[in-house]
């Protein structure tokens, strides 16, 4: 479905106030291809290069086709958002509810990196930003 218009402010200045190099993302539409585009607007503003890699799924159904710097392999949605949360330092979420979900992809990888300790910066459709885990900006 894509983030609200407050979710993509939110995550702008979130991306803009935290030192970003490298951007990872699972190049499906709605989200992902949001925050790629927040991301590439971004580096033209600020003149910053931000590294872009590409998670893709294995099925194209909801694959969004973004140009990336990297691409890597495709995977199945579970196994590529784990191999994200590995790979980063610091998860951006923008689930489309308030409320956790059992059977949801965002959710369940918001779960999974609590498990792996990651700093997670969740953002709910109102806008608003909660933070889990190690530090806070």
């Amino acid at each position: 479905n894509g983030m609200t218009t407050k979710q993509k402010e939110s995550v702008y200045k979130l991306i803009e106030s935290v030192s970003v190099k490298e951007f990872l993302h699972g190049d499906c539409v709605g989200s992902d291809k949001e925050a790629h585009n927040l991301v590439h607007k971004l580096i033209k503003v600020a003149k910053d290069k931000i590294k872009i890699i590409g998670y893709p799924p294995k099925y194209n159904g909801y694959r969004a086709f973004c140009k990336c710097d990297v691409l890597l392999k495709p995977k199945d949605y579970l196994a590529r958002n784990r191999n994200m949360v590995d790979d980063a330092e610091i998860m951006i979420a923008t689930p489309p509810s308030d409320k956790e979900v059992l059977r949801s992809g965002t959710w369940s990888t918001i779960r999974y990196a609590r498990k792996k300790d990651r700093l997670i910066y969740i953002i709910f459709p109102n806008g608003k930003i909660k933070t889990e885990g190690e530090e806070e900006i």
